[in-house]
């Protein structure tokens, strides 16, 4: 029996000398042409195969929603009539489709008609993909946002007079560098700036019914049918077989382009040696030896790797941790603070030297003695430790007690150096080794009190310190001028501190010690020293307030952190500084609070919540300020032409230099809507 196909009929096939292009229409199932659909316009970009072709719309079906086609007519072309409306009946009567390339290859496509036992076939120039287009849309909004902004320019622009004169200052632009200009050709704007240049060419569109559109089918037949002429598709077996299986051509690897940060580890090894040790710690900040060894080209002599590392690390429990110098180099800042490197590199000196003393370390008490931002301290920490349930932050690797014994010299060479760099921190931070002793030490044997021992001792203690406090308490009663100090018994235990709370208000409902209705520096009736703000502190928040008038409790701790780290070290005039002692500072620097009335599902936290203005500078303008806080007391957010209206209520007219210089000042713009400053929602 024979395998091969029995053969049902023979054809020939001819080519067409045309060619043509194929629309599809993907959104629309098969069975509903646009055969009867009356076509308004055609264009096409010949070069970018580019076709739009605007269709009319049935208004009076069913399926058309009359009002819904009104209002997108409405929103697109507005009230007006004018001859570049895109709907001209107030009516969205049309819709346009616009074509996308399906593929930018069709040489292995073709159009066939199959007619008389003969097969045509014409070659393909292009498979366009019809699918509406939405660009009434992108119109609709841009009128939209010329409405907002004509409204809210109306609003800033009352009462304007001429425009003051300018200082404009003149640019030269710089010569375009050949890979620059390589990167702009390549630009998405410059594509489709090129692309915007060619024109459309405008068709005139033959229905399929059409004696034209009958004309042009003709030419998908072959007009030469004699074999002779036609050699389009007479080959040579072996060509016919080459056209099937083409060679395998050489498939050539482009190397990918990797970040400009990120360099591959055959880069590096064809770097020196010591850029290889320098690249590789920064990268990593802290490593073992024996894994040093291991990244590094194989046959690397330990003894110059030791040399090379020694240059740009130091060790920490057995670990090479990179230097701060390598990291912050001179000249650079802190990319969360913008805090200046040499206070960087003290700072993180000071954590990894706590680090060679300890495994591990609370945040806070780091905080309290670099007195550095606490972004920048949790990047320390996170360099080379982690964090740990009720234990802190761990130093990241184990102690690498093998790479200390054998390499002892090198051990010691290290703790020389972290001597010199310990008593310079002593000397910039002002502290002493003893303060910080390890936690891990062994401790005494614990001592077991009975209760009845403990309330003896207590009371013992209590008898010891009563004498002292009465001599305290006599002379404070001899210098407090006459004012009464209610007096408590002293109990069987140990004595209470003193209630340092600020003073209730009195029956006039000023507080005690108050000058002129704002805090007074006196310490009556219980007032602690220790709580009150030091002149230093005053000053520092008088010149912030006088050069922003309005700051949230948030904004003015950030100033005051950026202030810290620009003191030089060891020359820091405050003592600790509370978040409550920031808030008497800018009560006692003539600002009050400013009650806004936040949303309900706002997201500030609380010090975002605490918003201070200055209240009284001695100048005429600050009526005004006083009444925009007014304002804000029963809304976090205006308009401009609000404030101007209620300004003018108040204190007639008033020049649109003042009402700029108050916004300016005070407030922030968002969306066409003022907000005090620091507390916009982001």
């Amino acid at each position: 029996m024979s395998i091969w196909p029995k053969v049902l009929q023979r054809s020939f096939i001819y080519s067409s000398l045309t060619s043509c292009g194929v629309e599809q229409y993907p959104v629309r199932p098969s069975t509903m042409t646009y055969d009867d659909v009356n076509l308004l316009a055609a264009k096409i970009k010949p070069k970018q195969q580019r076709v739009e072709l605007q269709m009319a719309m049935d208004t009076k079906s069913p399926n058309y929603c009359r009002s819904k086609g009104e209002q997108i007519a409405l929103n697109v072309d507005g009230t007006g009539y004018e001859e570049s409306n895109t709907y001209s009946v107030k009516m969205m009567d049309n819709q346009t489709f616009s074509s996308i390339q399906a593929t930018t290859n069709t040489s292995r496509y073709a159009a066939a008609i199959f007619r008389k036992g003969e097969l045509h076939v014409t070659p393909l120039t292009g498979i366009l993909q019809m699918r509406p287009s939405f660009a009434y849309l992108d119109k609709a909004d841009n009128k939209t946002r010329e409405r907002e902004a004509a409204n809210e320019g109306g609003d800033s622009s009352q009462d304007e007079g001429e425009e003051e004169a300018k200082a404009i200052s003149v640019r030269f632009a710089r010569p375009e560098s050949e890979q620059a200009r390589q990167r702009r050709i390549q630009s998405y704007e410059f594509l489709q700036k090129k692309q915007a240049e060619e024109p459309w060419i405008h068709l005139q569109y033959h229905g399929i019914k059409d004696g034209r559109s009958e004309h042009e089918r003709q030419y998908l037949f072959c007009q030469r049918v004699d074999t002779s002429d036609n050699s389009e598709l007479v080959k040579t077996p072996k060509e016919y077989l080459t056209m099937l299986m083409p060679p395998l051509a050489e498939e050539k690897f482009v190397k990918p382009v990797g970040p400009s940060n990120v360099l591959s580890m055959a880069q590096l090894r064809t770097l020196p040696l010591g850029e290889q040790i320098k690249t590789l710690m920064k990268n990593v900040k802290v490593i073992q030896f024996a894994s040093l060894m291991g990244l590094l080209a194989s046959g690397s002599d330990s003894v110059t790797v030791l040399r090379c590392i020694q240059q740009v690390a130091l060790l920490v429990q057995g670990n090479w941790v990179v230097k701060s110098d390598v990291l912050y180099p001179k000249n650079t800042c802190s990319p969360h603070s913008g805090v200046a490197a040499d206070v960087l590199c003290r700072g993180r000196d000071f954590v990894m030297w706590r680090f060679t003393l300890e495994r591990s370390l609370m945040r806070k008490e780091v905080t309290a003695m670099i007195k550095l931002p606490p972004e920048d301290v949790k990047d320390f920490l996170e360099q080379v430790a982690v964090p740990r349930v009720n234990r802190g932050w761990e130093f990241l690797l184990p102690a690498d007690v093998d790479f200390v014994k054998k390499h002892a010299d090198v051990a010691q060479r290290q703790q020389m150096l972290w001597l010199g760099i310990q008593s310079k921190l002593e000397k910039v931070f002002n502290f002493s080794k003893d303060d910080f002793l390890p936690k891990n030490s062994p401790l005494p044997e614990p001592v077991h009190i009975s209760g009845e021992q403990r309330l003896k001792l207590a009371q013992d203690r209590a008898q010891e310190k009563q004498a002292s406090l009465q001599m305290d308490l006599e002379a404070k009663r001899a210098g407090s001028g006459g004012v009464r100090i209610k007096q408590e018994p002293l109990s069987d235990g140990e004595a209470e501190p003193m209630d340092v709370s600020p003073p209730l208000p009195s029956s006039s409902g000023i507080p005690n010690g108050s000058l002129n209705g704002y805090p007074g520096e006196g310490h009556t009736n219980g007032g602690s020293p220790s709580n009150v703000p030091s002149p230093e502190l005053l000053d520092f928040v008088t010149k912030t307030f006088g050069n922003n008038p309005v700051l949230t409790l948030n904004e003015l701790k950030r100033l005051f952190s950026l202030h810290l780290a620009s003191i030089p070290a060891g020359h820091i005039p405050f003592g600790p500084v509370s978040d409550h002692m920031l808030q008497d500072a800018a009560l006692l620097s003539r600002c009050k609070q400013i009650m806004v009335p936040f949303p309900a599902l706002t997201t500030a936290s609380a010090d975002e919540q605490k918003v201070f203005g200055l209240w009284e500078t001695g100048e005429d303008f600050d009526k005004h300020r006083r009444l925009l806080y007014e304002m804000f007391t029963k809304t976090y957010r205006v308009r401009r032409s609000a404030v101007q209206a209620r300004l003018s209520e108040e204190f007639g007219d008033v020049s649109k230099a003042d009402l700029d210089r108050l916004l300016k000042e005070c407030c922030s713009s968002h969306a066409g809507m003022w907000y005090l400053k620091g507390t916009i929602q982001s």
